[in-house]
């Protein structure tokens, strides 16, 4: 077991209330009629969003997505079919997913971009004959 300081203690503390002086959810449902995880916050605001768009709720089904449970004082969503967890703070700033997860979302987003630079570009790289072959590749 670890033993804290006072110092140390009452810096946790500070944190601790300090979050729970913000937003926190008061309530949370799936609405399966719009496809949206419901969120009540502690301000009155509700926000939405996807399951595919949030870590660990992608392939999930209206049952699984219909137990939803609050957790450390409404900082916490938790998906008990799923093992799934969202972190309230993190959810207000856009954040559905690890860092990893995230960032993996971004990059396939970016590689699906439609733009008419992106386009004039492999039209031009088309006339060339394409992508230049690999060195020390086979060719076919």
């Amino acid at each position: 077991m670890v033993e804290l300081t006072a110092e140390q203690f009452a810096t946790a503390q500070a944190r601790g209330e300090e979050r729970l002086n913000g937003p926190r959810a008061e309530s949370v449902h799936y609405d399966a009629g719009r496809d949206r995880v419901i969120v009540r916050l502690t301000t009155g605001v509700e926000i939405g969003f996807a399951p595919r768009d949030a870590e660990g709720l992608q392939q999930a089904s209206r049952a699984e997505l219909s137990e939803i449970e609050l957790q450390s004082f409404g900082l916490g969503i938790h998906f008990p079919r799923l093992d799934a967890d969202l972190y309230v703070p993190a959810l207000l700033e856009g954040v559905l997913g690890s860092k990893k997860w995230m960032a993996a979302r971004l990059g396939a987003a970016g590689g699906r971009t439609r733009s008419t630079t992106k386009a004039a570009a492999s039209r031009a790289n088309g006339k060339r004959g394409g992508r230049p072959r690999k060195a020390g590749g086979q060719q076919s």
